[in-house]
């Protein structure tokens, strides 16, 4: 794990860590708070120069900050339904089809904690993983917000459907606009791979298909700033909803395509 946002978050979240290196050139002001949460939490600390932390993380820029730490472990689907439950909230997931870069990962995550959904669903294969470049990109979101990692992502459409959840996914040939559609309801937003979009099978599964309306000369965005407009475009008619109601509950009911 690499980086002063990821580290500083995993201590906070209390994930075992077991040692922490940190660049004799690091600013002490930037890692002031890690040190602090890590002498709280009897975590050993040992400075060491630059090249140290590069033969640590090859690849991935640490900041200064490189920490040994358990995997983060993986959630169930149910979990994440139980999450929204516990906040009485209705559910709001993303579910990745094939997204394998680790920064728009990393990115996904990231938006997925700010915007207060329920978590992230992956499949096992031709998927990007919780690795220390989704932690980094992330921000230190990959320690608050859960990831479930199934076999068969169109079976976990099935389920997550009998769990009165509809499955929403995002088309660039969708004739439907995200901003003429109901997410106010238990919802699911499916963002299909960087090259080819969603998968024929989970296409089908999906209840309804949205786009973003495009102005420029490219059809498409970026998988994570897809995920993030989406997300966001829920937050808004949630919490619009909750007002006509009268309720602090971002949305509930059922969403309707």
């Amino acid at each position: 794990m690499a980086g002063k946002h990821p580290v500083l978050e995993a201590l906070k979240a209390g994930r075992a860590v077991n040692k922490i290196w940190l660049s004799n050139q690091a600013q002490k002001h930037l890692v002031q708070p890690i040190l602090e949460e890590a002498k709280e939490r009897g975590v050993v600390v040992q400075f060491a120069d630059k090249r140290k932390l590069d033969s640590l993380v090859p690849d991935v820029q640490h900041q200064g900050v490189v920490a040994q730490a358990a995997a983060v472990s993986y959630a169930e689907p149910e979990e994440l339904l139980a999450r929204a439950a516990e906040r009485g909230e209705a559910p709001l997931l993303v579910l990745l089809d094939e997204v394998e870069d680790p920064h728009n990962l990393g990115s996904i995550l990231r938006s997925v904690d700010c915007t207060g959904a329920h978590g992230v669903i992956v499949p096992k294969r031709r998927s990007a993983s919780l690795t220390a470049v989704v932690a980094k990109t992330s921000a230190g979101a990959v320690e608050h917000v859960p990831v479930a990692r199934v076999s068969n992502l169109a079976q976990t459409i099935d389920r997550l459907k009998e769990a009165g959840v509809w499955i929403a996914g995002a088309d660039a040939a969708a004739t439907e606009d995200v901003y003429a559609s109901n997410l106010t309801g238990p919802i699911a937003i499916v963002i299909g791979s960087e090259g080819k979009g969603l998968s024929r099978l989970v296409r089908e599964k999906c209840d309804f298909l949205i786009s973003l309306p495009m102005f420029g000369k490219l059809n498409s965005l970026n998988a994570s700033v897809a995920a993030g407009v989406i997300l966001y475009e829920a937050v808004r008619q949630r919490q619009a909803k909750a007002k006509r109601d009268g309720s602090e509950v971002p949305g509930d009911g059922h969403a309707s395509p």
